[in-house]
């Protein structure tokens, strides 16, 4: 028989602050769909994301055929606000943290 353990374990706000943290590196993620072309896809990597013709090209075909594609990386606000712009245009995209 397993003892039972009455002890519970205090959450310090420096631990808190570890979890929650968005300034650490993520990924905007932008997802396949069989809704949007490649040119508009293309189009907005450039600019929104500031990719050049190739870059865009190849995220576009990663997108296409793996389903998806981390196009940059960086500090959450600013990838935050990039994902907007790509939503808004109609382009499923997401941002996580790569911790």
């Amino acid at each position: 028989m397993h003892p039972v353990s009455n002890d519970t374990k205090t959450i310090t706000s420096e631990e808190i602050d570890v979890i929650t943290s968005v300034d650490e590196p993520c990924n905007l993620i932008v997802w396949n769909d069989d809704v949007n072309t490649f040119e508009w896809v293309i189009e907005t990597l450039i600019e929104v994301c500031g990719h050049t013709e190739e870059q865009a090209e190849q995220c576009a075909y990663l997108i296409h055929f793996q389903g998806k594609c981390a196009v940059k990386k960086g500090e959450y606000e600013k990838l935050k606000s990039m994902c907007d712009k790509i939503t808004d245009r109609g382009i499923g995209a997401t941002v996580e943290i790569t911790a």
